[in-house]
Order: structure tokens, then sequence, then C-alpha cells
């Protein structure tokens, strides 16, 4: 069974950085296209940014320039380094692992920027 833990969630100061993780326990994540989605209160669920098998990125006009997508298949584990926090980025945020057509989500991890 596929799960996806994520941490490094928390309150930082508008202009400040995080590292979210999350980590793929049951499968090699080498196999799987990982995504970042976050999800603010009252919004639907937005994607963030992706990284395909072969370490395509694809980001979202509002993180471009500021987040980072990667994966280490060694460690089994997927990132976001997310710079330059705006309140706007306040969300919870989610992993992905998409296989064809399945798709697996962690629990989520909840980030607040404010002063």
């Amino acid at each position: 069974q596929v799960q996806l833990v994520e941490s490094g969630g928390g309150l930082v100061q508008p202009g400040g950085s995080l590292r979210l993780s999350c980590a793929v326990s049951g499968s090699l994540i080498s196999i799987f296209a990982m995504g970042w989605y976050r999800q603010a209160p009252g919004k639907q669920r937005e994607l963030v940014a992706t990284t395909t098998i072969s370490g395509r990125t694809n980001y979202s006009n509002s993180v471009k320039g500021r987040f980072t997508i990667s994966r280490d298949n060694a460690k089994n584990t997927a990132y976001l380094q997310m710079n330059g926090l705006k309140p706007e980025d306040t969300a919870d945020y989610y992993c992905q692992a998409k296989l064809g057509s399945y798709e697996y989500w962690g629990q989520g991890t909840q980030v607040t920027v404010s002063s």
C-alpha cells in the first residue's frame, strides 16, 4: 500500500522560507510523477508544482521563481522548497504521487505565512 507523509509546514513570516518533505512508502518514488498542491480556506485545491519521472518540472504562475520542487529517489522523498513566502501562500499543502490513472495523496501539512 502506497502511503505519502508530508512534513515541514509551520508558521513563517512574510519573506521567509520553508521546505516541505513528502516521504513515500510502499513503493519506489522513482516510478511516480510527483506533485504538490495546496488548498486555502474556502478555496479549491490548486496545483503548485509537479515533476515528472525524468525530472521535468512545472509550476503555477503564482509560485514560479520562488518555489522549487525536487525529488531524491535514494531517500524516496519529494521536496518543495518555498522561498519568498507571502501571506497568500497560506494553505494546507498536499503531496501527490501519480502513475497513470492511479493517484495517491498525503494527509497535508499546514503552512501559515503571517507577521
